[in-house]
C-alpha cells in the first residue's frame, strides 16, 4: 500500500480497505457494536466485540457466504439462559464460538446448568484493539468466563485480515485463571448459507475419514452428505463426526466460481458437520470441535472432556479462505 501512496494512484486507504466501528441504531440489536471490514480481496465481514469478537455477516464479491438465521443479529442482553431461549436468539452468523464449559443440549451438571452450546457468545470482549500493519488487518480482544467461588476461563482472540487478500484467520488461547483444574469444552460453529449453499454446491473433504451419524435419521444421508438438495419444508437436521482426517475442508458452488477452505487446529480433532435442507432453515455448518457436543455431563462420562490445568494454556487457529475458481 505504502508503494501505491508513493507512487500517486492511491489518494486514501479507504480506496482499498475498510476498517470501522459502528453502532446498531434498531431492533433487538440495538447499541451493539460492529467492526466493520472491507478488503481490496473482495471480502466484507462484521466483526462482533459484543458477542464474543465472533463474525456476523460475511461477502466475497458481492456474494453472500453466511448462514443468518430468521433471528437476525442479535445482543449479549437478549441472553437468557434457558433450555430453548438459543432457538431464539442464535443469530448464525459465519462464526458462532461455543463453549468455554459446554457445548450441544442444555443439561444440568451437579449444581450447574449449562445452556444450549455454552454461554461463550453471551460474553463482551474487553480490550479491544483494531489496527492495520504491514497490509493486514488485526483485531484483538479478551473475554472471560467467570463464576463465584469457581472457574476462571479467558479467552484471548486476534483476528487478521490481509487487505489484498479475502481470508481471515482467527488465532485462540484459553487460559484457566483458577486455582484447580478446570475442563472445557471449544466448537467453532461455521455456518454457510444460501446462494453459496444450495443445489449447485457441494462440500470437499478428505477421503480418508471416519464418519458417525449422530442420529438415525443421519444415518440415513451417508451416501449424499456432501451435496445439497432444494429446500424442503419441515425436514429434520442431519449431523455427522468426521474423524481422522485431514484438518482441511471445502465448500463449492462451480455456478458462482467460489470457493470457501476451511482449515484448523491438530488440538481439534473433531469436525462436525451440520446439514440443515428445510426450507427457511437452509445451512451447512462446518464446526471444528474438541469433543462430541455432547453437553457437559455427558461429555465427562463419555471420557472427552478436556482439562486446564490451573494457569495452562491450550491454542488454537481456524482459518477460512475465499477465492474465485
Amino acid at each position: 500500500m505504502k508503494k501505491l501512496l508513493k507512487d500517486g494512484y492511491l489518494c486514501h486507504p479507504q480506496q482499498l480497505f475498510t476498517l470501522r466501528r459502528v453502532t446498531i441504531a434498531e431492533g433487538k440489536a440495538k447499541g451493539t457494536e460492529i467492526v466493520e471490514v472491507c478488503t481490496a480481496g473482495g471480502l466484507q465481514a462484521d466483526i462482533l466485540p459484543d458477542a464474543g469478537l465472533d463474525i456476523g455477516q460475511v461477502r466475497y464479491k458481492g456474494i453472500n457466504m453466511a448462514f443468518i438465521s430468521k433471528n437476525g443479529y442479535d445482543s449479549p442482553v437478549t441472553f437468557i439462559p434457558y433450555e430453548n431461549e438459543f432457538l431464539n436468539t442464535f443469530p448464525g452468523g459465519m462464526l458462532y464460538t461455543c463453549g468455554l464449559r459446554s457445548t450441544g443440549p442444555a443439561n444440568r451438571d451437579g449444581d450447574e446448568w449449562h445452556p444450549l452450546h455454552g454461554r461463550y457468545h453471551s460474553l463482551s470482549a474487553e480490550h479491544v484493539s483494531t489496527d492495520m500493519e504491514n497490509n493486514v488487518i488485526t483485531i484483538k480482544g479478551t473475554m472471560r468466563e467467570t463464576s463465584l467461588f469457581g472457574h476462571v476461563l479467558e479467552l484471548k482472540r486476534t483476528i487478521q485480515i490481509p487487505i489484498f487478500g479475502a481470508e481471515i484467520i482467527i488465532s485462540d488461547e484459553v487460559t484457566n485463571l483458577g486455582h484447580g483444574n478446570e475442563e472445557y469444552a471449544l466448537l467453532y460453529h461455521c455456518n454457510f448459507g444460501y446462494p453459496l449453499v444450495c443445489e449447485n454446491a457441494h462440500v470437499e473433504m478428505s477421503k480418508e475419514r471416519k464418519t458417525t451419524p449422530r442420529t438415525w435419521f443421519a444415518e440415513t444421508g451417508l451416501g449424499s452428505s456432501m451435496l445439497f438438495d432444494f429446500p424442503v419444508p419441515g425436514e429434520e437436521e442431519r449431523v455427522f463426526f468426521h474423524e481422522e482426517m485431514e484438518h482441511r475442508a471445502a465448500l463449492v458452488n462451480e455456478v458462482l466460481g467460489v470457493k470457501v477452505t476451511l482449515t484448523w487446529s491438530e488440538n481439534l480433532p473433531i469436525l462436525a458437520h451440520w446439514r440443515s435442507m428445510a426450507s427457511g432453515d437452509y445451512v451447512c455448518g462446518l464446526e471444528p470441535t474438541n469433543c462430541y457436543i455432547m453437553g457437559r455431563k455427558k461429555e465427562r462420562q463419555n471420557g472427552t472432556l478436556p482439562v486446564l490445568a490451573p494457569f495452562q494454556t491450550v491454542k488454537t487457529e481456524i482459518k477460512f479462505l475465499f477465492e474465485k475458481i
